[in-house]
């Protein structure tokens, strides 16, 4: 099987290498502000997972597959990195770690569980998505306008439109389009993104758990499995922080990522 390119970009010049990897609807670019603050510190690359950003779109979604796309990545730096993932993404670079652990340093799970579930919250932003009429919309202005209805929340709506394209298409028109493969993703929601491909591999590198004080993603009966597949990792909780922690507290997000960059 032909794995799919990956986009990336780099930010900073530091001495240590980061890899940064996002959740379900993201980009690699929505790390930047967290790349920039750690740029001293660390040469980060920020990655677009596939059917995501600029990424290639795929046929399926599979964690392990998209592990071996991520490891292509790696193997193109000269040396194991600090991985860091969050929500699907965390799934993906969790996965990373257990089946190739020479390419990755130590790791960072942003509030993640490695178990079942993930796509409970998701369904009604692929609803308000999907029920946008790209052929009779006018502006940005009026798709804000009209996912306001069944997306109330602002910076969530904001980060989806971060998606939304309008460029030329084969007819040399301009065309608004969902930058992110939405059908497949919406396909896959309950399945391979959802799921959570168990494996009898341990990762013995640092493991640092970030979770969201507000968010139930890291689950207590997910422990068990999280100290057998990860036997170092600790976990950091967040204070008014939800899903998205280092976008809604990205000061504390910093200060946690760069103390544990810098533990020997």
């Amino acid at each position: 099987m032909t794995l799919p390119q990956l986009h990336t970009s780099t930010i900073g010049d530091g001495p240590a290498r980061v890899v940064f990897v996002h959740g379900l609807f993201g980009q690699g670019k929505n790390f930047t502000t967290i790349a920039k603050a750690i740029g001293d510190l660390a040469t980060s690359t920020l990655v677009d997972l596939p059917n995501h950003g600029r990424s290639q779109w795929t046929d399926s979604i599979d964690y392990p597959d998209m592990a071996q796309a991520l490891a292509g990545v790696l193997r193109q730096i000269d040396r194991p990195v600090c991985l860091v993932g969050h929500s699907m993404g965390g799934k993906v670079v969790m996965r990373t770690a257990l089946d190739f652990p020479e390419l990755v340093e130590r790791l960072v799970v942003v509030d993640i569980s490695p178990s079942e579930g993930l796509g409970s919250s998701f369904g009604p932003l692929f609803e308000a998505m999907q029920s946008l009429d790209l052929e009779g919309l006018e502006s940005r202005r009026d798709a804000d306008r009209i996912l306001g209805q069944g997306i109330p929340n602002d910076t969530v709506r904001g980060f989806l439109m971060q998606n939304l394209r309008h460029e030329p298409g084969a007819d040399g028109q301009r065309h608004w389009r969902w930058q992110m493969n939405l059908d497949l993703l919406q396909r896959e929601l309950d399945h391979g993104i959802s799921s959570w491909p168990d494996t009898d591999a341990s990762y013995d590198g640092r493991v640092l758990w970030v979770a969201g004080e507000k968010s139930g993603y890291v689950r207590e009966d997910a422990a068990p499995t999280m100290r057998r597949l990860f036997p170092r990792y600790v976990q950091v909780t967040v204070k008014d922080a939800g899903h998205w922690v280092h976008s809604e507290q990205p000061e504390a997000f910093i200060a946690t990522l760069r103390h544990f960059l810098q533990l020997s």
